[in-house]
């Protein structure tokens, strides 16, 4: 069946297309199939990877810029229109953008006859991944219209303000709630703050229960705090008028026209998103002004953690064992070493293991990143031992390797695996984390001693020094953190505080190690006290194992 407006020429139709293709969001096309011709709004060019918005060899063209994967099933869809067994054309599949990435599209269109056969067809492409202009929930407009109003106010804007509001916990609104009370949260959230919106003021949905709130004539960061405030405060009348059926609170990340200035709206996004964020994690119902050297120090954490990754994935490149040597006080003699783990990139050189540690810590890899470190630290403690049978190696273990992996295995098992005496391997485990103890520390204690493993506990004095641990765990050796001998180096209540813990200890029948001895002076001072073993920058540096051999060995 011919369609009725086969009058129109597949020229005429590319004039139609050009006439309103400015005034869309999606694409118009032409295909005409007798001379294998592709036209499409001029647009899309700037968004997809056409080769052009007119070209011929529609199918050889097309692997430029239809996802591979969905090439096939086009093809053969098109095959069917060219040869009259289809009339209608409708797909969703997906283009590549520009950059490459894969966008999806519908694509809609309807075969022309002439004569009885397929001329060319005409349709439309829209993309149904994009989001969506305006929000019926909330009866804003979406996130994509601020993208345009800032497009095409670019040149005028000269200041201003973006404000980022996010509600609170409103997951466990939706879980105890539903949806649909979820939904009337936040149409009255909305109304809460657009009760505050001025003259020069645009309230935009964002995204989940977040919006976007636009200031182009007000540039007194003072003035954006005290709005927050407000519409804090209307938020919580609303709760109460509510009779606390859903409890919740907004948090607010403000974002200053200079630092909007000279940005994409893409990295607009991201630095307000960060702002909120950053609000949420000081402690939520509240705001924070960007900074833009936070940002930075955010955008570091971001890149080591991928380097991080990237490391463990590639056979822990970049990881490091190093060694500090561990003496003992009385006869000032070398009996083992620390093993430290370091990590070094081209991109930031050495980083801090303050810096590093947390990060594997927070993100998991700290289980594949420290079963590494104890298979190199046992590996080394064994080639040492072949020159000095009695070298013991100290091996910190993170916590969360002790609550989220089956950690005294892989100990037992990596003791076993390298030959070493069971009674020359210390696993250290810090005070503060007693705290968070539970039967899985108690646990991994009573199986180190049950395989002969001795237990250190580090860092002791600079938390909560719950002296209970003491007679619950009974550790082999208590070693007292740097900046507790630093304490008692320069302050004799301090001190005496130390002597009267290293009095407990050995009363207890434990081991004592002073770390942080510095100096010939320190070194004195702290023998005074008794101490079974020493450490600190006195005795060495933590250094590289062929360094530590040089130094401590040869």
């Amino acid at each position: 069946m011919e369609k009725d407006f086969d009058y129109l020429s597949v020229s005429q139709l590319c004039k139609f297309i050009d006439l309103l293709h400015p005034y869309m969001d999606d694409y118009l096309y032409v295909y005409d199939f007798i001379h294998d011709y592709y036209y499409i709004s001029p647009a899309a060019v700037k968004r997809f990877a056409l080769p052009s918005h007119s070209f011929q060899d529609l199918v050889a063209n097309q692997k430029k810029f239809v996802y591979p994967a969905d090439l096939y099933s086009l093809q053969e869809d098109l095959a069917l229109l060219i040869n009259g067994e289809k009339e209608d054309h409708n797909m969703q599949y997906r283009w590549l953008s520009i950059t490459g990435e894969p966008i999806w599209i519908n694509c809609r269109g309807c075969v022309v006859k002439k004569d009885g056969k397929p001329s060319h067809m005409i349709g439309c492409i829209n993309e149904i991944g994009v989001r969506q202009k305006a929000d019926n929930v909330s009866g804003l407009l979406g996130i994509t219209s601020l993208q345009s109003f800032l497009s095409e106010r670019a040149v005028t804007i000269s200041h201003g303000y973006l404000m980022r509001l996010g509600l609170d916990d409103f997951k466990e609104i939706n879980e105890k709630l539903g949806s649909d009370y979820g939904d009337m949260i936040l149409r009255r959230t909305a109304e809460c703050i657009s009760s505050h919106i001025t003259s020069g003021q645009m309230l935009f949905r964002a995204v989940a229960d977040e919006f976007l709130l636009l200031d182009t004539q007000n540039d007194d960061i003072k003035s954006a705090i005290s709005l927050y405030k407000s519409i804090r405060q209307t938020v919580d009348e609303f709760v109460e008028a509510n009779h606390y059926e859903a409890v919740f609170t907004i948090s607010g990340g403000i974002l200053s026209y200079k630092d909007m200035h000279g940005h994409s709206f893409s990295d607009i996004m991201k630095l307000s998103e960060f702002s909120l964020n950053e609000a949420k994690r000081d402690g939520k119902n509240r705001y924070y002004i960007f900074q833009q050297a936070a940002y930075d120090k955010f955008l570091r954490r971001r890149r080591l953690t991928q380097l991080l990754r990237q490391s463990v994935n590639h056979d822990f490149e970049g990881f490091e064992a190093y060694l500090q040597p561990l003496f003992e006080a009385t006869t000032n003699s070398l009996y083992g070493a620390e093993a430290l783990m370091r990590f070094r990139t081209e991109e930031f050189g050495m980083v801090s293991p303050m810096e590093f540690i947390p990060l594997l810590e927070e993100t998991g890899l700290i289980m594949p990143a420290g079963k590494w470190m104890l298979h190199k630290s046992l590996a080394l403690c064994h080639e040492i031992q072949t020159a000095r049978p009695s070298f013991q190696i100290s091996i910190n273990i993170s916590y969360i390797q002790v609550m989220k992996s089956n950690i005294i295995n892989e100990i037992i098992s990596a003791v076993t695996a390298h030959g070493i005496s069971p009674d020359n391997v210390i696993i250290e485990l810090t005070e503060s984390g007693m705290l968070e103890s539970d039967s899985r520390v108690t646990k991994l204690v009573s199986n180190l001693k049950d395989n002969g493993i001795r237990l250190a506990l580090d860092d002791f004095g600079t938390g909560y020094s719950n002296f209970s641990y003491l007679n619950e765990l009974k550790p082999d050796i208590i070693k007292i953190d740097r900046s507790f001998t630093l304490k008692a180096l320069e302050n004799d209540y301090e001190y005496q505080l130390l002597s009267l813990m290293s009095n407990m200890v050995h009363s207890l029948n434990l081991k004592m190690c002073i770390e942080g001895i510095e100096t010939t002076e320190d070194l004195d001072k702290m023998n005074e006290l008794s101490p079974d073993y020493c450490q600190g920058y006195y005795f060495g540096k933590p250094c590289p194992y062929e360094e530590f051999k040089e130094q401590y060995l040869t």
